[in-house]
């Protein structure tokens, strides 16, 4: 069985590490850490990962940026992607997942949690991404219905 392999973009190189170690000791995964979303979306064009975990307060390509350039290019819109922030508040989770994100996740995470939500998110077809994103759509925007 070969690795899976993750993008993990965070500012903090501490967390970022953290992430790298604690993924690394989950499961059978090959960790590309960046620590910009510059150099994540250079990372994922490079490597074609299967997922991104990515964290919304960042420096210059902020987290929901990010997600937006990567559901923007037919490229990458189908990798599976999920925000892991310090943000709580339910404006954050909202934002992040109609930007497009399979899974919002707040720090500090539980690596069981954080491996369930990859395995999750890593196991949908590109139909039912599209039919997640649509209903979240038609679930999150007030006055919608």
């Amino acid at each position: 069985m070969s690795a899976m392999r993750i993008v993990v973009v965070d500012d903090d190189p501490d967390l970022l590490g953290l992430l790298t170690d604690g993924l690394s000791l989950y499961g059978t995964y090959e960790i590309i850490p960046c620590l910009d979303g510059a150099s994540g979306l250079a990372m994922i064009e490079q490597h074609r990962p299967d997922c991104i975990i990515v964290d919304i307060l960042m420096p210059g390509l902020d987290g929901y940026q990010f997600v937006a350039a990567m559901r923007g290019d037919p490229t990458t819109a189908q990798i599976p992607l999920i925000i892991l922030s310090a943000l709580v508040q339910e404006q954050d989770r909202i934002i992040g997942l109609l930007r497009g994100a399979d899974a919002y996740l707040t720090k500090p995470i539980e690596f069981s949690d954080l491996v369930a939500t990859i395995n999750a998110a890593t196991a949908l077809t590109r139909e039912q991404r599209s039919q997640i994103f649509n209903q979240r759509a038609d679930d999150l925007l007030p006055g919608e219905a």
